[in-house]
């Protein structure tokens, strides 16, 4: 939240004053450093409140930014790392105790501080100067009152290193791990896929300068979060750093964005690298055993201690003791089995790659750097000043016996299915330069990257993709297959393009099943007039579209009939109901769509727009939304129908209309040239406080898709200053 400045003198009496005991009030010595770094950094506030932070060096350009952070929205920073630290009890009690063990199976608050030790000097110098950030904003205004972390170490950085979504700890089911450890619990509707959920990830587009009007590279940032899950900003210091794009709350690097000569979007990837192994464990003489080949190896067992707060507030302690083979830790029992799970747990190299890449100047140096081998989860699109543009699939990729169906739990016992260390770089299914022109990713298979020139799946083995190709995947051929003269201008239509291919491809099945309704039949009459507005309709979203409301709730109808089986079959929704779901289902899918908009808006000849909309009340991390109060029209749909521009929304408790929660968090075009040019948008606004003029100021254009102007150099900045300060002040 932005605050009023204090006084100098009312500044360092709040700083000095207080004993060194409290949490809160630092030892002189440490004040003494924070004002000096504090001095070394100034945090210039654009008209829209996006913080450009600059320091002498990469240490006080993250001081500055991480207190820019806190300035916007403390609250998120706290809750992200009570997730990472696998703390969020203490906060919301005891129902979050089985989210924090499943983080402490990896987490070790002992081991982080050695691993933090152990790391190169440099990071260790941005971890601390991340860590005084936070203090000194805490230090300075006392009325933030953290809900449980008030004081944050260094090391707890290393808890939350990459920015992605989802991490890739929160893969392991909830329920499994608490069956496991404690008392048997149902599958949430989440996990059994019977409510509908927003595709998670982003689209990615990177553009040759051969295809452009000006001979230079262009790329598509287009992330799809959960709204307000990032901040923008600008870090630059003295020392070569200068990057500007969307931070993970809490994080000091920039997940998703660009510098003067290289960019970067991130895509969540359909990589199959986390795998369950089936365990065949054994009780003698007290202790637990597993078999592996023809020995048996002792299981490992952890004490964790998780605190949390019971219903009148205070603090209790439960402990656990947890288990682990040498594949990962146990996290479930299936079959009779122990379920261990293996993935990628690097926090150094991880969150060294994530803030060296800000400062890679070509794909050569974002390659040097990605040789860590510490990103898991990203696809990434990648385009520079040189007019190289590149597909990279994650770089932390074992090399496993193609034999096996890694989708599904191996056998533990059998050390053929054992990782086998690393693919090298060269080995992955990337793109690197495509004779096409163009690559992009949306959450889809590496086979359709490049058009022609993407990767074949003969080459490589089947764990490189385990989803498929998708909707979004389908549209961006389409749109960017064959075409030429592109601009930022043109590539921003094209990422709100409002062509829903799923629908292009799923209504014909319908019609098809209503044609062949005997003429007797009840159901010709009743959806007559439906299956005449669908064949009629060119299948785009629009915000006057009543078919655009009338395909969107047959298709939703359709996904909590069946999502639970497209999951069991690792299909994708759209997919499914086209290979798998009967003629009679589709029409009465379609009966109840036409009968849930007559009930719920009075016709179900209901515009779009008066049905799907963006609302943001106050500054709640969890989402709720109310009818009768303002709300803005949102005009493009889910994701799941093909739409690039995203909005996953659906009915809250209470409400009739669909409120969205996720998808188009971030937007933005980069072209380079000699001096690169960019534009933005992000959901809602930067400021996370109510009462800011910053808190919902970008929701029209959110809405309409109409991008802002980026000032990344001093020059576009001046004349569009808000506000100029050092920290503290």
């Amino acid at each position: 939240m932005i605050l009023r400045a204090r006084s100098p003198v009312i500044l360092l009496a709040l700083l000095t004053a207080a004993p060194s005991a409290s949490p809160l009030s630092p030892p002189t010595t440490e004040t003494s450093r924070w004002q000096a770094q504090a001095a070394r950094v100034t945090i210039t506030r654009d008209d829209w409140g996006i913080p450009h932070v600059r320091g002498r060096t990469d240490a006080d350009a993250v001081f500055g930014l991480i207190y820019a952070q806190a300035e916007d929205d403390f609250a998120r920073i706290e809750a992200n790392y009570l997730t990472a630290l696998g703390r969020t009890a203490e906060a919301d009690g005891e129902d979050a105790l089985w989210a924090d063990l499943r983080q402490r199976l990896f987490v070790d608050p002992v081991e982080l501080p050695a691993q933090y030790a152990a790391s190169p000097g440099w990071l260790r110098n941005l971890m601390q100067a991340w860590a005084d950030g936070l203090n000194y904003y805490l230090a300075t205004h006392p009325q933030t009152r953290p809900r449980v972390l008030t004081r944050f170490e260094p090391w707890m950085a290393l808890s939350f290193t990459e920015g992605s979504i989802g991490g890739d700890i929160e893969r392991i089911s909830l329920s499994d791990l608490k069956t496991f450890y404690g008392t048997a619990t149902p599958p949430t509707p989440e996990e059994r896929g019977t409510i509908p959920r927003e595709p998670s990830g982003s689209n990615g587009i990177a553009i040759a300068p051969r295809l452009t009007t000006d001979g230079h590279a262009l790329l598509l940032i287009n992330p799809h979060t959960s709204f307000y899950f990032r901040s923008e900003a600008q870090m630059t210091s003295a020392e070569g750093l200068d990057a500007y794009g969307a931070s993970t709350w809490g994080q000091f690097f920039v997940y998703q964005g660009f510098n003067a000569s290289a960019g970067w979007m991130h895509t969540s990837s359909t990589v199959d690298n986390i795998d369950e192994f089936a365990e065949r464990v054994s009780r003698t003489a007290g202790a637990y055993a597993y078999r592996y080949g023809a020995e048996h190896r002792a299981v490992t067992t952890r004490q964790v201690s998780l605190r949390y707060s019971d219903a009148d507030g205070a603090i209790r302690v439960r402990n656990f003791t947890t288990y682990r083979t040498h594949h990962g830790p146990i996290v479930a029992r299936k079959d009779g089995r122990w379920i261990a799970t293996a993935l990628m747990w690097k926090p150094v190299p991880a969150l060294e790659q994530s803030y060296l890449r800000t400062k890679a100047t070509d794909l050569a140096s974002y390659l040097a750097v990605a040789e860590r081998k510490a990103n898991s989860s990203n696809d990434t699109l990648f385009a520079d000043a040189k007019g190289e543009i590149a597909f990279l699939m994650p770089q932390f990729m074992p090399i496993r016996d193609d034999r096996f169906d890694y989708t599904r739990p191996v056998d533990g016992s059998d050390p053929a299915t054992d990782w086998h260390g690393l693919h090298t770089l060269a080995n992955l299914p990337s793109v690197l330069n495509p004779r096409t022109g163009w690559a992009h990713n949306t959450n889809d298979w590496p086979w359709s990257a490049a058009g022609p020139d993407s990767p074949k799946p003969v080459d490589y083995p089947r764990y490189m993709d385990q989803v498929g190709g998708n909707a979004r995947g389908v549209h961006a051929d389409l749109l960017l297959t064959g075409k030429r003269g592109w601009t930022a201008e043109r590539l921003r239509t094209a990422a709100f393009d409002p062509y829903l291919p799923a629908f292009a491809r799923l209504l014909p099945g319908l019609v098809a099943a209503w044609d062949a309704l005997p003429a007797r039949d009840p159901r010709r009459q009743a959806l007559a007039a439906p299956i005449a507005a669908l064949k009629a309709w060119d299948h785009r979203w629009g915000a006057g579209s009543t078919t655009t409301s009338l395909a969107v709730f047959w298709g939703d109808q359709l996904w909590r009939e069946v999502g639970s089986f497209a999951q069991t079959e690792r299909l994708n929704v759209p997919d499914y109901i086209a290979t798998r779901v009967t003629a009679d289902a589709k029409l009465a899918a379609l009966s109840a769509a036409v009968a849930r908009l007559t009930q719920d808006f009075g016709d179900w000849r209901t515009p779009w727009r008066d049905i799907n909309r963006f609302q943001r009340l106050d500054d709640a991390i969890t989402p709720h939304f109310d009818d009768s109060k303002p709300s803005i029209p949102v005009p493009f749909t889910s994701a799941q129908w093909g739409s690039l521009a995203s909005f996953g929304a659906k009915p809250w408790p209470g409400t009739k209309r669909y409120y969205g929660t996720s998808g188009n968090s971030f937007v933005a075009i980069v072209a380079f040239g000699p001096r690169v040019m960019a534009s933005a948008v992000m959901a809602g606004g930067q400021s996370g406080d109510p009462a800011s003029p910053h808190f919902a100021d970008q929701t029209t254009r959110y809405a309409e898709g109409k991008l802002r102007p980026v000032y990344f150099y001093p020059d576009e900045l001046q004349g569009h200053v808000e506000r100029r300060y050092r920290p503290g002040e």
